[in-house]
């Protein structure tokens, strides 16, 4: 540790220097005295903060260093297998508009660019792909992955269920945007679209997402998994899953159709997804310089994977949730009581959880959320104006096309640097673009009739605050 003594000397040498200076000037040994211990201990104060901004430095450069190059860094001069390899390595971009009001530095993953459109390709591919090497999938054997979904993961699903030999059944609510219905029909995927009801409802979207898959098959087949509610049927026999272990069984078993229940809410793929990409791939391209993390949550994944990953690397990284109106995880952060006040009796306007903004906001603790509830640190509750007003101002200022999420995202991003000191590096999710929103969040007259106000200006007032 010969820096640390190098210091020490330096601070001692300081010290000495100043004593001689002031001892021949000052009358009285007390004071002379006094004046030497203060030297001391200023000189000490400095050197401890050297050497604990030495120490964050050498950690945050420890864990970046040990990330893997491959697959984490942008491949710019290489082709790529099929369109999975397109999925993640995404850009980190700098919201200028925003990060110059402010003085602090906004970024957002640009998660949009991913083939199919949005962050959940990283939730899809990883659950496939995990469910591959469980033995539960195996692929052009005429399967299908079923899920209950409000749009993007189901879109997530078919884009790579097709690029890896599997169809897609896909449950939605229907009151979600149109686009998101037409982009999957032209994907190939059957779309049901139901009413939209609690998750008590055995027709809830999710719900009749696990029960099409068990229906899918003649038996079920044992998936060893206590963490999630995983559904793989088989239209193999009972006997050629329950009977001998023959080759021919075997033989039916993997090569017959198989019903799989994908189970993005619960399913830990998810969060692992995002542990294992999203994460280091901000860490990447940080260089490990990253002050706060702020995400939405709809499954849980996203915020729970990406900033479990981050405050590995970074203990005392600020994680922060962005929730709509109507969900009640809100309140479940900042006071631990799941509750919106929407869903107080005869208040509801529209969907389950009552806002315009899709992708985000539930009334429930999912598997995937609880894996990352306790390194939450903050939570901010965006309005839909509030949302409206981000999306509209970033097309003006920055050229950015958002979606609905990634607009009520970046609001909590600048609630949160009014916070924090200038030069802070505070890092969001753009999780997809606004072309799947246009008949709703991006659509002037559905948000007059239901009473959604679109003031540029309060963005404005917002950053001026």
């Amino acid at each position: 540790m010969s820096w640390i003594a190098a210091g020490l000397g330096t601070a001692t040498a300081w010290a000495d220097k100043l004593w001689i200076r002031v001892s021949t000037r000052l009358p009285h040994r007390l004071t002379r005295d006094l004046i030497l211990g203060l030297s001391i201990g200023i000189a000490f104060s400095l050197t401890s903060t050297r050497l604990a901004i030495f120490a964050q430095e050498w950690r945050r450069s420890r864990a970046t260093k040990s990330i893997p190059r491959r697959p984490i860094e942008v491949r710019s001069d290489e082709a790529v297998p099929g369109v999975v390899g397109l999925i993640g390595n995404t850009p980190l971009v700098r919201i200028n508009s925003l990060s110059d009001a402010l003085g602090v530095d906004i970024f957002g993953k640009a998660e949009f660019l991913n083939p199919g459109g949005s962050v959940k390709d990283r939730v899809a591919l990883r659950i496939i792909e995990d469910a591959e090497a469980r033995g539960l999938l195996h692929p052009h054997t005429g399967s299908v992955l079923f899920e209950g979904t409000v749009g993007s993961t189901g879109i997530s699903l078919a884009t790579v269920g097709k690029a890896k030999g599997y169809e897609a059944h896909i449950i939605m609510p229907s009151d979600v945007a149109i686009d998101k219905v037409l982009v999957l029909e032209r994907l190939g995927a059957t779309v049901e679209r139901v009413p939209p009801v609690s998750i008590v409802d055995q027709n809830q979207f999710v719900n009749l997402a696990r029960r099409r898959a068990h229906e899918f098959g003649n038996v079920d087949l044992p998936t060893n998994s206590t963490t999630d509610d995983i559904v793989v049927s088989t239209t193999a026999t009972d006997d050629d899953v329950h009977g001998a272990p023959t080759p021919r069984h075997r033989d039916a078993v993997e090569h017959k159709p198989r019903g799989f229940f994908a189970d993005q809410f619960e399913n830990s793929s998810n969060f692992d997804a995002h542990f294992r990409g999203t994460g280091p791939e901000i860490l990447r391209q940080t260089g490990g310089h990253v002050d706060a993390f702020v995400s939405g949550a709809g499954t849980g994944g996203t915020i729970s994977g990406t900033s479990a990953a981050l405050k590995r690397a970074v203990p005392d990284l600020k994680v922060v949730l962005a929730d709509p109106e109507g969900s009640g995880l809100f309140n479940k952060v900042k006071y631990g009581v799941m509750f919106a006040s929407q869903e107080s009796e005869g208040t509801k306007r529209r969907h389950q959880v009552d806002t315009v903004v899709e992708g985000i906001g539930i009334n429930r603790i999912t598997h995937n959320f609880e894996l990352g509830e306790a390194i939450i640190d903050d939570a901010y509750r965006v309005t839909d104006a509030e949302a409206v007003a981000m999306s509209r101002y970033l097309v003006a200022n920055d050229g950015l096309f958002l979606g609905s999420s990634s607009a009520c995202n970046l609001v909590a991003c600048v609630r949160l640097a009014k916070t924090m000191p200038r030069g802070a590096r505070i890092v969001t999710i753009l999780c997809d673009s606004g072309a799947r929103h246009q008949t709703k969040f991006w659509s002037d007259e559905y948000l007059a009739k239901h009473g959604i106000p679109i003031d540029v200006g309060m963005i404005a007032d917002l950053l001026a605050a």
